[in-house]
This record gives C-alpha cells, structure tokens and sequence, in this order.
C-alpha cells in the first residue's frame, strides 16, 4: 500500500514523515526572544499530534546578502515527527510572523540524533582555538621570545 497522502495517516513503516525545520530570526531579537520563537514552533507542532524531538540554535550568524535590511540572523534547527497537515500548521504560522525572516522545512528519511553537522563545524572551530574564544593558543613551536628592550631618553632602541 505504501505511503497515503491523508493527513495524520502513518506511513509504511507505521511512522509518521520525518522533517528538519529551519528558520532565521531577525538580528535585533534577543536570545530569550529566539527561544521563545523555537518554543512556539514547537507547541504547534505538539498541539497537533506531531513531536520535536531536537531543537539546535545555531546562534547568530553572517548572512550571504542581505534580507530585509538584515545582515545577520539567528538560525534555529527543529527535527520534527509529525504528519504533513502539521508541518503546514507550522509553516503557515512562521509565514506570518514577523520576527521570522526566512525559513525552510525539507523532509529527510531519517532524524539526526547526534549534533549537526552546524553544531559539530562550531565545535571543530573551538577546538581549533584551544578552547579560548579570542585568545590564540600555544605555538609549541616557537622558542620564548626573551625579555624586551628599553627604550633610551631619545626614543629609539
């Protein structure tokens, strides 16, 4: 029989379709106000039979051009299990908000269960500083440089 398209209908293999939802909020929002944002997305899609099973917030991040006068945006990642009438619900209502300025949802065969691969990128790149947002780590390679030399009256060394 396969797949049906009714919604809230289960598929073969008796589970509902798999989805990743991602949406970018405006710059000028506070992190509370994202986390309100992923946390109304998520009530929608349990108020309608469906479940989130992941929520990642990618932080804030550089836009490749700019979109409504933004050049930044807050990303935010839900894997989602529910029906596909749900998954309109969720898009209809992210339309017609205004702090969402763009946003995607693609139907994947299976829910990552590990972190992402945006989340795994960011912890490469902190391991990559040594653990110290900023700061540089150690060279090792590099011998101590000594102590500097005082300058004299004229200003010269």
């Amino acid at each position: 029989m396969g797949r049906t398209s009714a919604i809230g209908q289960r598929g073969k293999h008796g589970t509902m379709p798999l989805y990743e939802h991602v949406f970018l909020a405006r710059q000028d929002l506070a992190q509370a106000q994202v986390d309100a944002l992923a946390e109304t997305a998520t009530s929608i899609v349990e108020a309608n039979q469906g479940k989130v099973t992941k929520v990642e917030n990618w932080g804030l991040r550089s836009l490749a051009y700019k979109i409504a006068k933004n050049r930044k945006a807050h990303y935010v990642m839900l894997n989602i299990d529910a029906p596909a009438g749900v998954v309109a619900e969720l898009e209809r209502q992210t339309q017609i908000n205004e702090d969402v300025i763009r946003y995607m949802t693609v139907k994947v065969e299976a829910l990552e269960a590990e972190a992402s691969v945006m989340m795994r990128k960011s912890d490469r790149d902190r391991e990559r500083r040594g653990g110290r947002d900023g700061d540089r780590p150690d060279r090792g390679d590099r011998g101590d440089r000594g102590p500097r030399r005082e300058r004299d009256a004229e200003g010269g060394f």
